[in-house]
C-alpha cells in the first residue's frame, strides 16, 4: 500500500514547490503604493504623485498623522492640509492620539475606514510607534493599502513605515540603534533613514547593516522619495537615494568615487530609476548625462 502513495506525494510535492516558486514573499505591499520622502521641502512631483495614488483630487480621501510631532503641533498639521486643499483633495481628516488604547477603539479608526492615502508627517518616528504599534490603528493603516491605497511619510514618517526603525531612541536621533527599534512594517526586512545628504548621514547606515546583515539600508535624501509597489521602487524627486546592502559593504574595496560606484560600502540611484526589493539589484542604470564620458 505504501507504494501507491509515493507519486501522489511527490506529485503534490511538486506542485507545491510550483506554487511557492510563482509567489515569492513580498518585500513590498501586495496591493497599494507606499511614497517615502526624505523629508525637506516636497515638491509638485512628489505631492502629485501621492494624491494621484489616492484616487486623484475628486476621489481621494487622505487621513494625516501629524503625532511624530511635538505636542504643540501634533494635534494639527496645516502645512499638510494646505498643500493637499491646494491641489484640490477635499476629503482631508486630521486623526492623532498618544495613547495605544484610544489607538485601539472603533471610534478612532473610523476615518482609516474610508480612507484612499494616510500621510505620516514628520518629528519623532518612537512617538509613532509608541502611539499605533500593534493597535487596531495599525491594522486598518495596513487596509489602505489592501484596498489599493497609498501611505506615505516624510521623515520620521518615513522610517516608522520600515521593519527596523534607525535614529528611533527617545535620547536623540544622533544614536542609530537604540530604545525604539520596531516600525510599523509597510516594507519587511527594510531600514529607512532621511536626509541623509543634507544632513551628511551617507556613512551612518554602515554599521547598522553590518550588524544586521539580514536588512536593506535605504537612505533617502531631502526633497526626494521612493514609489514601493510590491518588491519594486522607483526614485523621484530632486536629489538621490543610498543602497545599503551586505553584500556590498564586505565586498568593497572604496568608498564610491560616484553615482552607481560598485567599489564602495553603498551606491546612489537617481530620479527615474528602479530597484527590485526582492532580489536587492537594480533594474535600469540612469543614462549618462551630458558632461560625463561614457565607459
Amino acid at each position: 500500500m505504501k507504494k501507491q502513495f509515493v507519486l501522489p506525494l511527490l506529485f503534490l510535492a511538486l506542485i507545491a514547490g510550483n506554487i511557492n516558486a510563482q509567489t515569492p514573499q513580498m518585500v513590498g505591499p501586495e496591493k497599494g503604493a507606499l511614497i517615502i520622502v526624505g523629508g525637506g521641502a516636497m515638491g509638485p512631483e512628489l505631492w502629485n504623485r501621492f494624491v494621484e495614488l489616492a484616487g486623484g483630487s475628486a476621489n481621494a480621501n487622505i487621513v494625516i498623522i501629524p503625532t511624530a510631532g511635538e505636542d504643540s503641533s501634533a494635534s494639527s498639521a496645516p502645512r499638510e492640509k494646505e498643500k493637499l486643499l491646494s491641489l484640490g483633495v477635499k476629503n482631508i481628516t486630521i486623526l492623532h492620539t498618544r495613547d495605544p488604547k484610544v489607538a485601539n477603539q472603533e471610534s478612532f479608526v473610523a476615518p482609516l475606514r474610508n480612507a484612499t492615502g494616510v500621510w505620516f508627517v514628520g518629528g519623532r518616528h518612537w512617538r509613532l510607534a509608541d502611539s499605533y504599534l500593534n493597535t487596531l490603528a495599525q491594522k486598518e493603516f495596513n487596509a489602505v493599502l489592501g484596498r489599493g491605497g497609498v501611505l506615505g511619510g516624510t521623515s520620521a514618517g518615513a522610517t516608522i513605515l520600515g521593519s527596523f526603525m534607525v535614529r528611533g531612541d527617545t535620547k536623540g536621533n544622533s544614536i542609530m540603534v537604540g530604545d525604539h527599534t520596531q516600525g510599523l512594517d509597510f516594507i519587511h526586512n527594510i531600514t529607512i533613514d532621511q536626509h541623509f545628504l543634507r544632513r551628511n548621514r551617507q556613512f551612518d547606515l554602515i554599521d547598522v547593516i553590518k550588524s544586521r546583515p539580514e536588512l536593506l539600508g535605504i537612505a533617502i535624501d531631502e526633497s526626494t522619495a521612493i514609489v514601493v509597489q510590491q518588491n519594486t521602487f522607483d526614485v523621484i524627486g530632486n536629489s538621490y537615494v543610498g543602497i545599503y546592502e551586505a553584500g556590498q559593504i564586505a565586498n568593497s574595496t572604496k568608498y564610491p568615487s560616484g553615482q552607481n560606484s560598485n567599489g564602495g560600502p553603498f551606491y546612489f540611484l537617481g530620479k527615474g530609476q528602479k530597484f527590485d526589493l526582492k532580489t536587492r539589484k537594480v533594474i535600469n542604470q540612469q543614462p549618462v548625462r551630458p558632461n560625463e564620458p561614457a565607459k
